[in-house]
């Protein structure tokens, strides 16, 4: 599977390399676009929905490692994008790419990863690959494609070795609109595609650090008209869109490093008694503006089959009550940080770490996974009709 950095020798036929920043050497056989690209090596356990995982913005400066072997036999096609081109930079699968059987393709993966410049490495013991990351942390990486077999070793151990990390990195610029936009669609339905939910009210203006769009269909399946705004958009300038409510999006990089900016919008919107609902990175936001701290994860929680369960926040006889959700974050807000006047309310069962709060006295919430799935289960959807329903 691995050999050193300082040996030029690769296997016949391998066109794909993973380049450690310690020298390690993982090869493979390449597919996607060519080239180089470095980031963080992170692994996904989802089953399904590979296109919609590529295509998350919080996985910007990211190389997935699949667990699951067989990605790419349903194809690609346009209605599980879930972000303009954004996304991860590259994928390790275990199996070689295969033409695709689903009726709803309309595309091959492969060509889907060339088309959208992003490199993928097929071959790869990715059990090997999981355990190195579960023992050793989240590598950075350089990931490699060359049809031709030729690679400079020593400048990919060099690229990746010189990336800083996730850690401090505000990613948000790069992946969040440009400019302010009146979200259009709603619920997916076989041989309809997404249902246009018209301009509902109550009004939501949702700050874009790199959101996924099934976040604002299920806002607008819940009822809501949602207006989308870029992530550096002011105090002021959400106010004068007189919103019943703000929503604070998932998006990639350092929680504390976004919050430079961020946070003291969503402390003024905390001030103001404007309800707020945060996920994800946004939920990580809301925490430190509450008082909380974040923190860099050993691993993280990547997949689409995470227990949490609910254990505050005036749940009633569903307290205790365990969903299965979906998750992608390498950052996580500290529990053992929550200042007086916030709530724990929901922990992961995988390994006790925060996944909600509530602010007491105020209509502020966050949760730390993936409500509007995407790929993954849809346990927790009450949380957007839950939203919606405290707008009046």
């Amino acid at each position: 599977m691995a050999r050193s950095a300082n040996s030029s020798a690769r296997p016949e036929g391998a066109t794909g390399a993973i380049v450690f920043a310690d020298g390690t050497i993982v090869w493979g056989k390449g597919f996607g676009v060519s080239g180089s690209k470095v980031g963080e090596m992170c692994f996904n356990t989802a089953m399904t929905g590979y296109q919609e995982v590529m295509t998350d913005p919080s996985y910007d400066s990211q190389v997935v490692c699949f667990t699951f072997p067989h990605i790419g036999n349903v194809g690609a096609n346009e209605e599980d994008v879930e972000s303009r081109g954004l996304g991860a930079v590259g994928c390790v699968v275990r199996q070689e790419v295969t033409p695709h059987s689903n009726f709803r393709a309309q595309n091959q993966f492969a060509d889907w990863m060339r088309a959208h410049g992003r490199i993928g490495i097929s071959g790869v013991d990715t059990r090997a690959l999981t355990r190195k990351i579960r023992t050793e942390g989240a590598p950075n990486v350089a990931i490699a494609h060359a049809p031709n077999g030729q690679f400079d070793l020593e400048a990919l151990q060099r690229q990746a070795a010189e990336w800083s990390g996730l850690e401090g990195l505000d990613l948000a610029p790069g992946v969040t609109r440009g400019v302010l936009e009146d979200w259009r669609g709603g619920h997916w339905q076989l041989g309809h595609g997404y249902a246009d939910h018209g301009n509902e009210k109550p009004h939501v203006v949702a700050m874009d650090f790199g959101a996924k769009d099934n976040i604002f269909r299920s806002l607008a399946r819940a009822g809501a008209k949602v207006t989308v705004v870029p992530a550096r958009t002011s105090f002021d300038e959400i106010m004068r869109l007189k919103p019943a409510g703000v929503f604070l999006s998932n998006g990639p990089g350092d929680p504390a490093a976004t919050g430079e900016y961020a946070v003291p919008v969503i402390r003024k919107l905390l001030e103001a008694d404007m309800p707020i609902f945060g996920i994800c990175l946004g939920h990580q936001m809301l925490g430190l503006a509450a008082g909380a701290k974040t923190a860099k994860m050993f691993q993280g929680h990547r997949g689409a089959n995470h227990p949490v369960q609910r254990v505050g926040g005036g749940w009633g006889d569903s307290e205790g009550l365990v969903e299965i959700t979906s998750m992608n974050h390498g950052f996580a807000v500290d529990g053992e940080t929550l200042p007086e006047g916030v709530e724990q309310t929901h922990v992961s069962l995988f390994d006790g770490t925060n996944c909600g709060i509530a602010i007491t006295g105020k209509r502020a919430f966050g949760v730390q996974y993936h409500p509007e799935a995407s790929p993954g289960p849809q346990d927790s959807f009450y949380l957007f009709e839950k939203f919606v329903g405290m707008l009046g």
